[in-house]
């Protein structure tokens, strides 16, 4: 089985688009994680749903553990629409260099295994020759794979 079987299209971000457009698109998608592209539709980054989340939680919860525990529950549960919506997520990327999580429609299930495991995303990008987003593995489409693959008897 190669990545072109199991692969799906997936709603993408642009790094023009603001942080809480992003989490909703992936709130919405029920996505493990964001595949942000440039305009001509190649993938710049692939985000785990985690680093989505990073880039929503104010910096100064970061650096300061306690601070969140001081906020109420009320405001807790809705900390991130408080985000500015000039926050785009170029600006929360900076000169994020990282090669995007990609492989060709021909890689194979171990090949796409190994870049997941290798860099922590539930999500890789599948880009046809061009370099363009031809669709994305979602670990749990990977993982349903495995499991139904038998070695030949």
């Amino acid at each position: 089985m190669q990545a072109r079987d199991i692969a799906v299209q997936v709603p993408t971000v642009t790094l023009g688009d603001s942080i809480a457009h992003a989490i909703q698109v992936m709130a919405l998608g029920r996505l493990p994680g964001l595949i942000v592209v440039d305009e001509e539709q190649r993938p710049r980054v692939v985000l785990p749903g985690t680093q989505v989340l990073k880039l929503a939680v104010p910096a100064a919860y970061h650096e300061d553990q306690a601070l969140s525990r001081a906020v109420d529950e009320a405001h807790a549960d809705v900390f991130w629409q408080e985000i500015s919506g000039d926050m785009r997520v170029g600006d929360c990327l900076g000169t994020h260099t990282a090669r995007p999580v990609s492989v060709k429609p021909s890689a194979t299930l171990l090949e796409i295994a190994t870049l997941m495991a290798r860099h922590r995303s539930p999500l890789v990008a599948v880009v046809d020759e061009a370099g363009l987003l031809a669709g994305a593995v979602i670990l749990d489409r990977l993982l349903s794979a495995l499991a139904l693959t038998r070695p030949d008897d």
